[in-house]
């Protein structure tokens, strides 16, 4: 029982899911490893959501929206986390949840699914019958009707090498990433240097009022997004947490 009054309680409660996810089959040993290097960054950044990830996950809602075939694209550690808010961003901008894994087996991804619905996703793709071309690993087993054929895709915990390939298939990449140093961060068109517990609650509430507003508003706000600019603010914050106190 982890009291409330723990300073690391946001933490240690999320650190947890992943162990229950682990012990479901949901989660990966890599997934845990993954989970730690993200952590770090989070703790530079305060384990608050900073100015600059709030403007991409506005910029991010705003794709998914003027979007024809948006799809979430979910891994394991994003499912034992945030399962059932992915389940109300998904009905919110109609966007179909897809699992989609790094270490993929029939089994996982069954697994990873009926996860899924039990948390309350309803639309919920894992057919795992077609593939993207020009990724080796077992990443590119995707549903025919969700990553093979969407516009926009958006991923969390992302491998460089999908990322630079969906954008090389034509799709927007949207990417929740807390390293803005990585190739996924470099390589994907709009970057949420965020934790997913956060982002994803966060981008539900951004979706409800956007969905009120026009067209014009939502490719304005996309169109003046500068993902580079974003990026170099939160490798400044970095920079700025490293700094000897005046």
């Amino acid at each position: 029982m982890i009291p409330k009054s723990h300073p690391r309680y946001e933490s240690l409660i999320t650190r947890e899911k992943l162990v229950e996810g682990f012990r479901e089959g949901i989660v990966v040993p890599e997934g845990l490893i993954a989970h730690g290097r993200g952590e770090a960054f989070d703790y530079i950044f305060g384990e608050k959501t900073r100015d600059f990830a709030l403007e991409a996950e506005k910029a991010a809602v705003a794709a998914m929206l003027l979007s024809e075939k948006p799809v979430i694209s979910v891994n394991g550690n994003a499912a034992a986390l945030v399962a059932e808010r992915l389940s109300e961003l998904s009905e919110i901008l109609k966007a179909p949840l897809e699992v989609n894994v790094f270490h993929w087996s029939r089994e996982r991804v069954e697994k990873i699914a009926k996860w899924l619905m039990s948390k309350g996703c309803k639309n919920v793709l894992y057919a795992g019958d077609a593939e993207i071309e020009g990724i080796e690993h077992l990443r590119r087993i995707v549903d025919s009707r969700g990553i093979l054929v969407a516009d926009t895709v958006m991923v969390m915990l992302e491998d460089g090498d999908r990322c630079e390939i969906l954008r090389r298939h034509g799709k927007r990449v949207i990417a929740i990433d807390l390293n803005p140093l990585s190739r996924t961060a470099k390589m994907a068109d709009i970057t949420i240097v965020n934790n997913v517990v956060r982002a994803i609650p966060e981008m539900i509430e951004i979706a409800k009022e956007f969905t009120k507003k026009d067209e014009e508003f939502l490719k304005s706000l996309l169109e003046n997004y500068d993902n580079r600019e974003v990026l170099s603010r939160a490798l400044n914050a970095i920079a700025s947490y490293f700094k000897p106190n005046d």
